[in-house]
């Protein structure tokens, strides 16, 4: 069901004892009975017993908060980014199927998920979120984030699983003010390495003074929001286009540093240039048990990469101790030193929610004409040639470890501007196809 510009207003602004209730997208609201006062107290008085039992001697410990306060303390201190679009997403299908009609059957074939399942959302939990989980893998990210929630509510069951079955998206979050008061040796008993609690508590900061706020976050354009978010220490380039895309659906990002997306769009515009070009299909994702033999190199599935620092949804079977933390005002490195990570399925946690990949049947859809009959596919750019780009994706000349410069992309896409960013999308599920 479509959320409501009404639906939001009355969901952001629900007291206390309604929260908990809320149901999550797809489920039926359960009936439940508001706590009682004592009910409320004894629950605080848990947690803050919990709490001081598993600090570390000398920390400072964080004011134990009953989730059903905080939730609403958090909604009031900080607005939610409403659940609505800046543009109508039929306009901007139509616009991307009018410069290349394959983009019809993609729109068929998967949902684009951050444009037609709205949700509000916490940018201070949401960019905590994707701190947390840099150069790590999914399911450890996962763990530190319930961790961390876990430091101001430890009411909350100690198992991600249990808390995820009934979060909403007004659940317990921390607020910046409560995260402000947390000293670095107790953030990293939430699993945050020295840097990584450095970061989160100088975003805690930035949303606490109002450098940061929803409003400012909203209404900044694209650029903007780029100088005012890569200011925060560990936020760089890649972050700040991933939070522009699954949190602020922002329409036309163009991610140029993401190994995904470059490679997606190559596939895209070679198979287009090139409808002979044969294809085959990565069997899983990293991460999953091999099929294949082992004196045989496997590809992975997706290669997604940022300059400044690793995507949460990384590859699980790296060693995140082989990887230097980020640095956000350091240079930006030779990508083809990062490791690849992968596309992940769908998921409830705050990463972002990418897509999974597409079917073989996708082949059938690469290999349509993408114009009108007698009509000229958009030339590749210059120094673009269907064998350039065949080098390009069997590794041969790549450039600095990347599949297609910046400009490249932006030439590339231009016909689909102001509307990249669901292109973008499925560019990712494209690139889960490998020659």
């Amino acid at each position: 069901m479509r959320t409501t510009r009404s639906s939001t207003r009355a969901q952001a602004t629900a007291n206390a004892a309604d929260i908990p209730a809320i149901a999550a997208p797809g489920e039926k609201r359960k009936p439940e009975s508001e706590p009682s006062t004592n009910q409320k107290r004894a629950r605080v008085a848990k947690a803050a017993s919990m709490s001081d039992a598993q600090a570390p001697p000398g920390a400072l410990v964080p004011q134990a908060t009953s989730s059903v306060d905080t939730a609403a303390t958090f909604q009031e201190a900080l607005p939610l980014v409403p659940a609505v679009l800046t543009f109508s997403f039929e306009d901007a299908k139509q616009h991307l199927i009018s410069v290349d009609h394959r983009f019809e059957d993609l729109f068929s074939k998967m949902p684009c998920k951050p444009y037609e399942h709205l949700e509000t959302v916490h940018p201070f939990r949401a960019l905590v979120s994707s701190i947390v989980g840099q150069q790590i893998s999914w399911l450890a990210a996962r763990s530190v984030n319930h961790k961390f929630i876990r430091l101001y509510d430890p009411s909350l069951p100690e198992k991600p699983d249990d808390y995820d079955a009934h979060r909403t998206p007004t659940s317990f979050f921390p607020t910046p003010e409560q995260v402000t008061k947390t000293d670095i040796t107790t953030l990293r008993t939430a699993g945050l390495s020295q840097r990584k609690a450095e970061y989160v508590l100088d975003l805690a900061n930035r949303f606490a003074d109002g450098r940061l706020t929803t409003e400012k976050l909203i209404n900044a354009n694209d650029e903007e929001l780029a100088k005012m978010l890569i200011e925060v220490r560990g936020i760089g380039r890649w972050t700040v286009d991933m939070f522009a895309i699954f949190s602020l659906r922002r329409p036309d990002i163009l991610p140029v540093g993401d190994l995904g997306v470059q490679r997606g769009l190559v596939i895209w515009f070679l198979s287009l240039h090139s409808p002979k070009h044969k294809w085959g299909f990565t069997p899983q994702k990293v991460g999953a048990s091999s099929s294949k033999k082992k004196n045989r190199k496997s590809k992975p599935a997706a290669p997604v990469a940022d300059p400044d620092e690793l995507p949460a949804f990384g590859d699980q079977t790296a060693s995140s101790s082989n990887i230097p933390e980020p640095v956000a005002d350091a240079p930006t490195p030779d990508i083809s030193s990062v490791p690849p990570t992968t596309v992940l399925e769908d998921n409830d946690d705050e990463i972002p929610s990418m897509p999974s990949a597409f079917t073989p049947s996708i082949t059938k859809t690469l290999n349509k004409t993408g114009v009108d009959e007698g009509s000229i596919p958009i030339p590749l750019p210059d120094g673009l040639t269907v064998e350039v780009l065949k080098s390009r994706l069997d590794g041969k000349k790549k450039i600095k470890g990347a599949f297609l410069t910046p400009k490249e992309m932006e030439d590339l896409t231009e016909s689909w501007k102001p509307y990249r960013s669901l292109g973008v999308y499925y560019m990712w599920s494209m690139a889960a196809v490998s020659d």
